[in-house]
């Protein structure tokens, strides 16, 4: 049987994959490792759960919520608010657990069920692990007074946008702003944020219409947000995706800054600062061969872990280190998040946009990118690709055919039945034909 929980949680088609019933099982199940774990404190612990604004988040947080206080839990229902909101209150405010419903950058019909510790944290593998096992089995329920109480969180929002305006050093004053919400959990928050820290906004994508979230809108479609920083005469362009956790950007010509380029520019920002913790930039395999190099050559060193922010923080956890993320546009840093928060990273781009008097452009040639391409190799074995002999062959020859000038990663999605062949070459034209070549034998190896 397959694992239930993937990189960021679990997620699958909403009502579907993801059922009320399951919802509340895996809510129970939380509760009870957890509780094991000594997480809980001596008071009846308290969760906070949020949501999206999917709408099958509306069934999803409900069963959440039920699961939740049927194992004695009391329950906070911060309705629709940013994954990392969820995460900053869960630490404000000292609860004992969080719970996000949210499918992140997929589309409309499907959803998930991300877990947070005390603290704010994601769990890792081995609690996941633990919970799963935990589905389907018997306890003893609470009855009366020791069942969980389900009460809404007045004020979440503006308790995080608060927060979001208190970790900068000056106002975004002069810069004008279009923020693209991806019509989901950053559509009041993300905008709020902006103005009050001074920037002059326009908004699209914030129609807060879950039917329509990450539909041709947000981080993984940048075309609206292109064009609108255009009609607007816009310094910079933000887009956020579904729950807000990344970050991407255009300059004012309408280019894409990605999020190594935003991570290389916030490294330097910190290191100039000396905040830059041992020098450190922690980033995952997917990040590009131009953004080391370019590290390297500010004396940066860059930490490498797998795909997923969640390993990120861990990594920095580990060594204490002030900043990380993913190409993705996860950008994590540590002096004031525990998770990838997009609306904290464009206030921080922003930031030092107006501290520096430089554009976006100027800002993100601090590295220049190798050609990458990638493809989403779908109906395919996720579990024999990186296992069978002839992709494995196939791969070492595009290796040595690229030598010390690019590289090549072969990784089985693990939000999506997709398996991801990514290459990086001197050339658009030799990432996109070796890209090609080991789709194919993929797809002809493993395919289903």
């Amino acid at each position: 049987m397959a694992r239930l929980f993937g990189t960021d949680g679990v997620r699958g088609r909403a009502n579907g994959d993801i059922t009320a019933e399951l919802a509340v099982e895996l809510s129970v199940g939380a509760a009870h490792v957890l509780g094991t774990l000594g997480a809980f404190g001596g008071t009846r612990p308290r969760a906070i759960v949020a949501r999206d604004t999917r709408p099958s988040g509306h069934f999803l947080s409900a069963a959440v919520s039920a699961g939740l206080a049927s194992a004695g839990i009391d329950v906070l229902d911060a309705e629709v608010l940013p994954t990392p909101g969820l995460a900053y209150l869960v630490q404000s405010t000292g609860a004992d657990l969080g719970v996000m419903i949210s499918a992140s950058h997929n589309p409309a019909p499907d959803n998930g069920i991300k877990f947070f510790a005390r603290g704010g944290t994601k769990l890792p593998d081995e609690v996941e692990n633990a919970i799963e096992a935990r589905l389907g089995e018997d306890w003893d329920r609470p009855q009366g007074t020791d069942v969980g109480t389900i009460t809404r969180y007045e004020g979440a929002i503006e308790e995080y946008v608060a927060h979001l305006v208190s970790t900068l050093d000056r106002s975004l004053e002069g810069l004008t702003v279009v923020a693209d919400c991806a019509n989901g959990a950053a559509s009041i928050s993300g905008p709020e944020a902006l103005r009050r820290a001074g920037a002059t906004v326009h908004i699209i994508g914030d129609l807060s219409d879950g039917g329509l979230i990450n539909d041709g809108v947000g981080s993984t479609h940048l075309g609206p947000l292109q064009a609108a920083v255009r009609e607007h005469g816009a310094d910079i362009g933000v887009a956020f995706d579904g729950d807000a956790d990344r970050c991407l950007a255009v300059d004012a010509d309408g280019e894409i800054i990605d999020g190594d380029q935003i991570m290389a520019i916030l490294a330097l920002d910190l290191k100039e600062r000396g905040k830059l913790h041992d020098n450190t930039l922690v980033v995952t395999v997917m990040s590009n061969l131009g953004l080391k190099l370019a590290m390297k050559e500010h004396g940066i060193v860059l930490g490498q872990t797998g795909v997923g922010d969640r390993y990120v923080l861990e990594e920095m956890n580990l060594g204490g280190y002030s900043l990380g993320g993913e190409q993705s546009g996860h950008v994590i840093i540590a002096e004031h998040a525990t998770t990838g928060d997009g609306e904290l990273t464009a206030l921080h781009l922003l930031q030092r946009m107006a501290e520096t008097g430089r554009t976006a452009a100027e800002l993100k040639t601090v590295m220049t990118r190798l050609p990458q391409a990638l493809i989403n190799v779908k109906d395919v074995d996720k579990a024999k690709a990186t296992i069978d002999r002839g992709v494995a062959d196939a791969i070492e020859a595009a290796e040595k055919e690229l030598g010390e000038t690019g590289r090549v990663l072969l990784r089985p999605s693990g939000t999506e039945p997709v398996v991801r062949v990514m290459v990086e070459a001197p050339t658009d034209e030799q990432a996109s034909e070796i890209a090609e070549r080991l789709a194919v034998i993929v797809q002809e190896r493993v395919g289903l």
